[in-house]
């Protein structure tokens, strides 16, 4: 049994729950012992009472009471995960640092749980999880279908940083897709508003976005503004185009809504058109049926220090892959980023 102590939250700690900081320094004690302490006033924050929700600051000073000593036995954090699932999310890593993962998610896993969703990356993370530590949080979300870079956060510091960075538009995103026909002109911005649709069932138009024209977007209830930078790279003739796309906002579905909007819909976007697109645009042989847009790369401000900038970059699935050598595609023709800076 330890005596009273006075712990100082650390410069890496803030931003979290008073009852989570004592879980990650106290493991062996319960969530309900905790409260137990801290609805009796045994647990102190900064000298004065506190409850269990409230979140602590570097530099906060927190009265422990005594504690039992033995924590648990370490448990792995990848426990009841299969071999294949914990070295598939294992390769997915592209960079890591002591603060955030960089992964290349794959087409057809989805970011997160939900309805019939089993197996998604958030659940696989439990593998990157270190002993006594929290899973690594994801900080933002790619379309199932969509793959490339997504990051997650290592500490609850890094996370609400890297959320302020997102939410800021401090970061820039690069995409790269195949897209049916070739764009009028090369390289422009589409600024279409979106709004959700407002069908019902599997196949309505509540799964959609709907386009709204700039001039429409505050006159239409629910709709938000919305911008697209896009350049051509190469095509293969008028049936289908390389497109390097910027999305300055991050709105749902904005890309493929914004493509298909311009009449240049994704390559295998069953949701906005471009599911028989292989054929119509006679596009078949090794072209598969899979969306065509992947995260390539993200650049952003390091979360934790500031004199670092991040570019991180995800090599094409396989599917895109072999899109590009069926039409001749070269990567060495691809500029990292083509659009100047705002």
């Amino acid at each position: 049994m330890s005596g009273v102590q006075i712990l100082e939250v650390g410069p890496e700690e803030g931003e979290q729950r008073l009852d989570r900081w004592l879980r990650r320094k106290f493991p062996q004690v319960t969530q309900g012992a905790i409260e137990k302490l801290l609805r009796t006033g045994q647990v102190r924050l900064d000298g004065a009472r506190a409850k269990s929700s409230d979140r602590v600051e570097p530099g906060q000073k927190v009265r422990v009471p005594p504690l039992p000593d033995e924590p648990p036995p370490p448990r792995d954090p990848a426990e009841g995960m299969s071999p294949e699932d914990v070295s598939a999310v294992r390769d997915m890593i592209i960079y890591e640092d002591k603060y955030l993962f960089a992964l290349n998610k794959p087409p057809g896993l989805a970011t997160q749980g939900g309805s019939g969703v089993t197996r998604h990356l958030d659940g696989l993370l439990e593998a990157l999880r270190l002993p006594g530590k929290d899973k690594p949080k994801l900080v933002h979300r790619l379309d199932r279908d969509t793959s490339g870079v997504i990051l997650a956060a290592r500490t609850t510091q890094a996370a609400a940083r890297l959320g302020e960075l997102f939410f800021s538009r401090a970061t820039r995103k690069i995409y790269w897709a195949a897209v049916v026909g070739r764009p009028v002109p090369d390289h422009g911005i589409i600024r279409y508003g979106l709004v959700k649709g407002s069908g019902h069932g599997p196949k309505g138009e509540a799964e959609k976005m709907r386009c709204i024209h700039p001039n429409e977007v505050d006159k239409t209830e629910g709709a938000k503004r919305a911008r697209t930078d896009y350049f051509t790279v190469d095509s293969a003739g008028k049936r289908a185009s390389w497109s390097i796309l910027r999305p300055v906002t991050g709105r749902t579905h904005q890309l493929r809504a914004h493509m298909a909007e311009i009449g240049h819909p994704i390559v295998g976007d069953g949701k906005y058109g471009g599911s028989s697109v292989e054929d119509g645009a006679q596009l078949g042989g090794e072209i598969s049926r899979k969306l065509h847009l992947h995260a390539r790369s993200l650049t952003l401000p390091h979360p934790i220090e500031p004199r670092r900038t991040l570019t991180l970059s995800a090599p094409l699935p396989d599917h895109m892959r072999r899109t590009w050598a069926s039409l001749g595609w070269s990567l060495r023709d691809a500029p990292e980023d083509p659009f100047p800076e705002d």
